[in-house]
């Protein structure tokens, strides 16, 4: 084989091989789940009235670099959800609260959460988020 031969074959096998590197999002056998807890306030965040699993919460995900919401979905009733079928990858899990130092024009942020996936098949638990109601 000629030398200009073997370079053109290493240059197809490297662009095969590069080009088949799939980036975050769905498509996998992974999953990230968590649980949102709610700390439920009077108006002006002095008296703490219950604190109860978060029902019905919508949750967002980021995958990878893009520059919003990739899914969102809700918690069940004990606050639970679940992102299934995910690629390796870093992702960015994110619920809004209200804002307990009444400082933020909106009166809500985002509690956050960034996670990644580092192998095939695994389920990644996000530490326990609590929102303010």
């Amino acid at each position: 084989m000629t030398k200009t031969f073997v370079a053109f074959l290493l240059l197809l096998l490297s662009t095969v091989l590069f080009s088949c590197t799939k980036e975050e999002g769905s498509g996998g056998n992974s999953s990230i789940y968590g649980k949102i807890t709610t700390y439920d306030y009077n108006a002006e965040f002095t008296d703490l009235k219950g604190i109860y699993p978060a029902a019905d919460e919508d949750v967002f995900i980021i995958y990878g670099n893009d520059r919003s919401f990739s899914e969102r979905i809700r918690t069940n009733y004990e606050g639970i959800y679940e992102f299934k079928y995910l690629r390796p990858g870093n992702y960015t899990v994110y619920v809004y609260s209200k804002d307990s130092t009444l400082t933020l024009p909106s009166g809500n942020y985002a509690v956050v959460r960034n996670v990644k996936i580092e192998n095939k098949k695994e389920d990644v638990e996000v530490p326990d988020m609590k929102i303010f109601r």
